[in-house]
């Protein structure tokens, strides 16, 4: 009993293995090839059509096309399709993206490489390529003034003549200000002074004189020629004048 259950097993294992054998032959002789070459298309030609024809055909193939950018080509009127990819007659499956390529109505130029540029030089070059300088957008940077971080198209972008491309530019550095010499002056003409030198009035400290005019620059800090950043605070010291016996005295 034993032995005939065991032979029937046997059978069994081998009629499954047979037939997924055979499953696996029929699958890739037939099937498979059938199933490939049900879904391989030729590509079509659309170079020279206008593009909405060139979509319709890509379409009625049941391929996709995708408008990748425009170039300027001569031999092409306006809207044509100058250039295709993949390329046709290539085989393809269905479904598979056709970019392409129109004609512009204005000549392209590459975008020379401007950063690492000062202003002037990058302004030189888009002229003689028959761009312009955009808008620019100043930073706070280590690099000189007007020297050029960054620009809105990468070097070797083609664009449209006459298009303007946007910088970004750095501020320069603060190098510091020298303090202007203020002895000497009123207090009304050193604190002009100082506004126009972008520094500030710092704190006003009175002093009796018996031979200047009140309101004399007599002293200053930090003195003159000293390096500060811009907005700094000059203390500076002025006379005032005599008018009561306890400013002859110095009691209060």
């Amino acid at each position: 009993m034993e032995k005939q259950f065991n032979n029937k097993l046997i059978r069994n294992i081998l009629a499954f293995i047979g037939g997924l054998c055979l499953f696996i032959l029929v699958f890739n002789l037939v099937v498979m090839p059938w199933y490939v070459s049900g879904h391989e298309i030729k590509v079509p030609k659309v170079v020279g059509m206008n593009e909405a024809e060139a979509k319709r055909i890509l379409v009625d193939n049941e391929l996709e096309p995708i408008i990748g950018g425009e170039r300027y080509d001569d031999r092409y009127s306006q809207g044509s399709i100058i250039f295709q990819k993949p390329y046709a007659g290539d085989v393809v499956k269905n479904g598979r993206r056709i970019f392409l390529y129109t004609c512009s109505s204005v000549p392209l130029v590459k975008v020379p490489a401007l950063r690492g540029k000062f202003l002037r030089d990058a302004q030189l070059m888009l002229d003689k390529t028959e761009l312009a300088v955009g808008d620019t957008h100043i930073v706070q940077s280590k690099s000189p003034k007007n020297f050029i971080i960054d620009q809105q198209y990468y070097e070797g972008t083609e664009v449209k003549k006459g298009t303007k491309i946007n910088l970004t530019l750095s501020a320069g550095q603060n190098e510091g200000l020298k303090v202007p010499d203020l002895l000497g002056k009123t207090l009304s003409e050193a604190e002009k002074i100082l506004i126009d030198s972008k520094l500030t009035v710092g704190k006003i400290n009175y002093q009796t004189s018996f031979s200047l005019l009140p309101n004399t620059v007599i002293d200053q800090y930090p003195g003159k020629d000293a390096v500060v950043t811009e907005g700094t605070g000059i203390d500076i010291f002025v006379t005032r004048s005599i008018s009561t016996p306890e400013d002859i005295t110095g009691e209060q």
